[in-house]
C-alpha cells in the first residue's frame, strides 16, 4: 500500500518540508487489525506545486473566507491559513486562492471510488433509489485517501458549486448604482458569492438552523454526517463523511439517535421531512423543484415539517436556482430598519409571513432579479465575526448593537433549551407531569 502526503511530513525525529507539493510515495509499515494503515494529511499549497489544479478566478469574483463561512454551507473549515477543507459532491476538497487563481485539491478513497454521476449540487438519484446508502450503517474502518489527479469533472463541479458563470463584478456594479448603501458595503465585502448546493444537504442543514447560530449549526451538521453519512476519508485525525441520503435520514430510530446527539425538537423535523419526501414525492422531488417557479418551490417546501418561510427561502436561493429569493430573519430585518429606513412592521415583535413577503418585495424592487445574492452580501457584512474587516470605517456596527446581538444569542440558546425540555415532559393519565430521562449534553 502506498501513502501519499503533502507539504510537511515526519519520519522518526526528523521533520522535512517539501518546497513543492509533490506526491511522495511512502511504504506504510504500520500494521493494524485487518491490514496496513495509510497516513494522510490536509494538503497545503506550496510554490511550484504540480499536484494542485487551478482555474482563473479573481478575488473580486470569489472570496473563500467570506463565501464559505457566512452561513450558506456548514461543511467547510479552515485547515491551514487560507486553506478550506470540506465535502462537496461526495468528495473531500481543499481550496485556497491567490489574487487571480482558485486552487483546489481533491481526495478520493483508495479502494477505487465509483464514478459519480452528478455535478455539485445534484442529488444521487440512483444511490437513493437503489438503497445503497439507505441503512445509514457505517463500515468498520474508514477508507484512507490517496492523491488523484483531478480532471475536467472536478473543475466542472467546482464551477457549478460556485456558479462561476455568473459575473459577480457586473452584479456588484448594478447593485451599487441602484443602492448607495450597498456601494459602501461592496468596497469592503467583495467576492461574496452564492453557492449552488445539493438540495438535500441544503434543506436538512437549514432545518437545523431553527433558534440557532452559525457555530452551533456547524457542530450539528457535522454530527449528522458522522452519524448517518457514508465515510469518505480521514485527514490529520479528522474524519470526513458524505451528507446522509434521504433514506438514511428517514430511517427508523433516526429521531431518537439525533435527540441523543443534542438535536432536540429538530430531530423530529429531520426524520419526518425525509420520510414525507420519500413517501409522497420520491427521491428526485427536491432536485425537480429547480424547474418550477420560485413561489411554487417555496410553497412546496413549506409543506414539510420544520420548514417555515425563511428556511424555504434559504433552500430556494442556495440550492434551487431562485436568485430572487430573499430570506428574512432578525438580522435582515434590522438591516432594513437601520440602513434603509424601512418602517413597515416596525412595531411588530416577530417576523410574520406578510412582513417576510413585503420586505422581500422591497429588496427585489431595489436590486432586481438577483436580489437574494445582494442580500447575502449585506447579511455577511452584518455578522459579528466580520466586523474587524470594517476597521474604523463608519460602516462598523455600534458596540451597543454588537452587545445586543450577544444577548440575542443567549436568548436563542435559552429558547432552544426550553423547547427541548418541553418536549421531554409528558402528561400521565392521572394528570401529573413526569419528566422523561434525557441525555445530558
Amino acid at each position: 500500500m502506498l501513502c501519499f502526503r503533502f507539504s510537511h511530513f515526519n519520519t522518526g525525529k526528523a521533520s522535512f518540508c517539501k518546497a513543492a507539493a509533490v506526491c511522495v510515495a511512502l511504504t506504510c509499515n504500520q500494521q493494524a487489525a485487518g491490514g496496513l494503515v495509510a497516513m494522510a494529511e490536509h494538503a497545503v499549497l506550496s510554490p511550484g506545486s504540480s499536484r494542485w489544479r487551478s482555474l482563473a478566478c479573481a478575488r473580486s469574483e470569489l472570496r473563500l473566507d467570506l463565501t464559505l463561512t457566512c452561513g450558506q454551507s456548514f461543511r467547510w473549515r479552515e485547515t491551514a491559513e487560507g486553506h478550506w477543507t470540506g465535502v462537496m459532491g461526495g468528495r473531500v476538497w481543499t481550496l485556497t486562492q491567490t489574487d487571480d487563481t482558485l486552487w483546489y485539491h481533491v481526495y478520493r478513497r483508495s479502494d477505487g471510488e465509483r464514478k459519480r454521476k452528478r455535478r455539485a449540487g445534484v442529488s444521487l438519484k440512483m444511490e437513493n433509489q437503489s438503497g445503497e446508502r439507505s441503512t445509514g450503517a457505517l463500515p468498520k474502518e474508514e477508507e484512507e485517501p490517496v492523491e488523484v489527479t483531478p480532471g475536467q469533472e472536478e473543475e466542472e463541479m467546482l464551477r457549478d458549486y460556485f456558479q462561476l458563470n455568473v459575473r459577480l463584478g457586473d452584479l456588484y456594479r448594478h447593485w451599487g448604482a441602484a443602492d448607495p448603501h450597498f456601494q459602501r458595503i461592496a468596497d469592503v465585502f467583495t467576492g461574496v458569492r452564492m453557492l449552488r448546493q445539493d438540495p438535500t444537504e441544503c434543506l436538512f442543514s437549514f432545518i437545523c438552523t431553527s433558534n440557532n447560530h452559525i457555530s452551533r449549526i456547524h457542530g450539528m451538521v457535522e454530527r449528522l454526517c458522522q452519524a448517518l453519512g457514508a465515510p469518505l476519508c480521514r485527514l490529520d485525525q479528522t474524519s470526513y463523511h458524505d451528507f446522509p441520503s434521504l433514506s438514511a435520514l428517514a430511517g427508523a430510530g433516526v429521531e431518537a439517535r439525533l435527540r441523543d446527539l443534542g438535536f432536540g425538537y429538530r430531530a423530529q423535523f429531520l426524520q419526518q421531512s425525509a420520510a414525507k419526501i420519500l413517501a409522497t414525492h420520491g427521491p428526485g422531488w427536491l432536485e425537480g423543484l429547480r424547474a418550477v417557479e420560485y413561489p411554487e418551490a417555496r410553497d412546496a417546501l413549506r409543506t414539510l415539517p420544520g420548514v417555515g418561510t425563511k428556511v424555504a427561502d434559504c433552500v430556494c436561493l442556495m440550492s434551487l436556482d431562485k436568485m430572487e429569493a430573499v430570506p428574512v430573519d432578525t438580522h435582515v430585518w434590522q438591516i432594513a430598519k437601520r440602513d434603509y429606513g424601512y418602517a413597515a412592521g416596525s412595531q411588530q415583535k416577530s417576523i410574520t409571513d406578510k412582513l417576510h413577503r413585503d420586505l422581500g418585495d422591497y429588496f427585489r424592487r431595489l436590486w432586481g432579479p438577483y436580489a437574494g445574492w445582494a442580500q447575502s452580501v449585506l447579511f455577511c457584512s452584518d455578522l459579528k465575526k466580520f466586523q474587524k474587516l470594517k476597521g474604523s470605517s463608519p460602516l462598523k456596527r455600534p458596540k451597543k448593537e454588537e452587545e445586543e446581538d450577544e444577548e440575542e444569542e443567549k436568548v436563542v440558546e435559552a429558547r432552544a433549551a426550553t423547547a427541548c425540555a418541553s418536549k421531554a415532559i409528558k402528561t400521565e393519565g392521572d394528570g401529573t407531569k413526569k419528566r422523561r430521562r434525557t441525555k445530558a449534553r
